[in-house]
């Protein structure tokens, strides 16, 4: 529907609607947007109106260019019409000349897509879990029992009277229009006539003789998807309305399957309640309105301010083309801009690049572990999914230090910090930490360090303690550099995360990760927790592309699954417990460190000639001893796999 003979042909539905030959009306008949109309000024919902391109029920309207608005404004003033209306223009379009003519922004609902990965069950699984899909799949079967849907050409429908006569009806008792409805006698022929009939088909679903669920659906003309245009229900009780709609959509969702499309369009509509549906795009739109009085606020690019601590090369290169357009949809376009193999498949596509819902999703679910509290003041701006956390530790050295600008390591850590810097060129100080369970961070040490970047393992790894909290957050507020708390391992602590505290310091970073705890090794999926200017100076210096289609299906099914993940932790939890109190009753074994992770870090009385042994046993163990004498990590595995190491330490005796 991006095309402008398909917003031509719905700008003529619009006009037979209102039985006119011009689409004036005034925006309180425009249906559930009136309210955002009147509160602007309560005369503009009242005054007549020129509608310029498609209609505010409809798929969304291309944002006209300066030419196509001239035109528009000439009609409205042959009119006599004191208002023009553009209607459900897409944010990430280029709305310079609607702002340059004296149009201002209205916030409409989204537009919502549910994009088809497969399976139906699998991709309604993924994202709305296995009880909303049981319901959904239940109320189906209850409707099919009762109902049964045919498809009509709309070309045809003058051949099926009955069908016919009950869509006007269905679509005339909601009257959107102030009591025309948008899909009335006149409109429904007009639509017929025009050049999108060819690709649109009549839904009806029919209880015995009666029609009870009428709906329009159209063929992008790309040949990918569907626009779900209108879908109107008898209404014999909410319940049951509501019930035969959900019925109604899965029907449409199955049928695209069968088709071989990707994605149906959904229409506008309440984020929340068509997450519920299965939706998984949301497009942002805004009605732009010309009126008396109205004045266009100042431009706003979407993007966040650069952050400060930007290094001075990554400040002055844009993100990368692919990334830099990740908010502009291309599910509804002929795309031949990416020199792929179109005659492969849908691998043949790359991946996709929004990944804002994916971001919601994931910040909803954390927020709901224990201590995440005040993860909820993050957006999607503040995430950033990587190639695992290990890439966004290695983007965040790129992005926000350059060569010359000290890196702080804290001994014992993960080895990859010190080799990435010392790859970027980056000098290296390592500010050992203390203690018998080597958990106090030296805060002075580190300071006068003056630091760009101070990279933090907690809960750490190798060791698998916890840092004092005090001292972080002295860190975090003392500091004039950056501090990276990298949080592999939260979900095994009963300790909180930090996550909660990005929203408020412009210098702290928290990396996580789906390959512990959520199970996702082979994913590879990291996620950066960040000020949007961070997240952004990130975006410039990452691949595109790299969060792949899989990946993305992989997270959001595991997210959907997080009782099943909480439930393996606490399962992880209570057989690390177990399993440190044998080791430390083991004879091979000379103490084991306190753990909030899902591994042990153990040293051993003959450390050599132990891991010599389970080497030989076929038992594999991380060996610390380099960077912490006579130790190895254990990895917590299943019971069977814990026996099989307490069997081989006592063979190594």
């Amino acid at each position: 529907m991006r095309r402008t003979v398909d917003i031509d042909a719905l700008e003529d539905v619009l006009c037979a609607a209102l039985g006119s030959r011009e689409p004036v009306c005034s925006p309180t008949r425009l249906g559930r947007d009136a309210d955002a109309f009147a509160a602007l000024d309560p005369a503009v919902g009242e005054r007549p109106t020129l509608v310029g391109g498609g209609a505010p029920y409809a798929p969304s309207t291309p944002a006209p260019a300066r030419p196509a608005l001239d035109e528009l404004l000439r009609r409205a003033e042959a009119l006599g019409v004191p208002q023009a209306l553009v209607p459900g223009v897409r944010r990430s379009d280029d709305v310079s000349a609607l702002r340059a003519a004296g149009f201002v922004s209205v916030a409409a609902d989204p537009e919502c897509v549910f994009r088809l990965a497969g399976d139906v069950d699998e991709a309604l699984r993924t994202r709305v879990g296995a009880d909303r899909l049981g319901e959904l799949r239940r109320r189906h079967g209850d409707a099919a029992r009762e109902v049964r849907w045919e498809r009509i050409p709309l070309r045809e429908l003058d051949g099926h009277a009955s069908a016919r006569d009950a869509f006007i009806a269905l679509h005339e008792s909601a009257a959107p229009l102030g009591g025309t409805g948008p899909y009335n006698a006149a409109a429904l022929d007009a639509l017929a006539r025009g050049p999108l009939a060819e690709r649109t088909t009549v839904l009806v679903a029919r209880r015995g003789s009666a029609v009870v669920q009428a709906g329009l659906l159209t063929r992008s003309h790309n040949g990918r998807g569907v626009y779900c245009l209108t879908l109107a229900t008898y209404d014999d009780g909410p319940g049951a309305a509501r019930d035969l709609r959900e019925a109604g959509l899965y029907e449409v969702y199955v049928e695209a399957q069968r088709s071989g499309l990707d994605w149906v369009h959904l229409g506008r509509g309440d984020a929340g309640r068509m997450r519920g549906l299965g939706a998984d795009l949301f497009v942002p739109v805004d009605h732009w309105l010309r009126a008396p009085g109205l004045t266009p606020a100042a431009a706003d690019t979407g993007e966040p301010a650069l952050s400060a601590f930007a290094a001075p090369p990554v400040a002055s290169v844009p993100v990368p083309g692919p990334a830099r357009f990740r908010r502009q949809p291309r599910f509804d376009v002929v795309d031949l801009s990416s020199n792929t193999n179109p005659f492969l498949g849908s691998a043949s596509r790359y991946p996709e690049l929004d990944t804002e819902e994916l971001a919601r999703t994931y910040l909803s679910t954390v927020a709901r572990l224990p201590g995440h509290e005040g993860i909820g003041a993050l957006s999607a701006d503040h995430v950033l999914f990587t190639s695992g956390a290990v890439d966004g530790a290695l983007l965040l050295l790129a992005a926000l230090a350059s060569p010359g600008e000290r890196v702080c390591v804290t001994s014992p850590t993960f080895p990859l910090y010190d080799h990435f810097a010392r790859v970027l060129r980056l000098p290296v100080v390592d500010v050992p930490l203390r203690g018998e369970d080597l958990d106090e961070l030296d805060v002075e040490r580190i300071l006068a360090a003056e630091p760009r970047v101070t990279l933090l393992c907690d809960p750490n790894n190798p060791v698998g303690t916890r840092l004092d909290e005090a001292r972080v957050h002295a860190l975090v507020a003392g500091g004039q550099g950056l501090v990276v708390i990298d949080e592999a391992y939260v979900e095994f602590s009963e300790k909180p995360s930090y996550a909660g505290l990005v929203a408020r310091h412009d210098n702290l970073i928290v990396l996580r990760t789906l390959s512990k705890a959520w199970g996702l090794a082979s994913a590879r999926c990291g996620v950066v927790l960040a000020q949007p200017g961070v997240v952004d100076a990130l975006r410039r210096v990452q691949v595109p592309f790299g969060f792949t289609d899989a990946s993305q299906r992989a997270v959001r099914d595991r997210l959907t699954d997080a009782p099943r993940v909480l439930y393996s932790v606490r399962r992880i939890r209570a057989e690390r417990e177990w399993m440190a109190a044998a080791l430390a009753d083991h004879p091979a074994v000379e103490r084991v460190f306190p753990s909030e992770t899902n591994f042990l870090l153990v040293r051993l009385h003959k450390h050599e000639r132990v891991m010599d042994r389970l080497h030989e046993a076929g038992i594999l163990v991380a060996d610390t001893g380099r960077g912490i004498p006579d130790t190895c990590r254990i990895s917590i595995g299943d019971r069977r796999a814990n026996n099989s190491l307490l069997a081989a330490l006592s063979a190594a005796l």
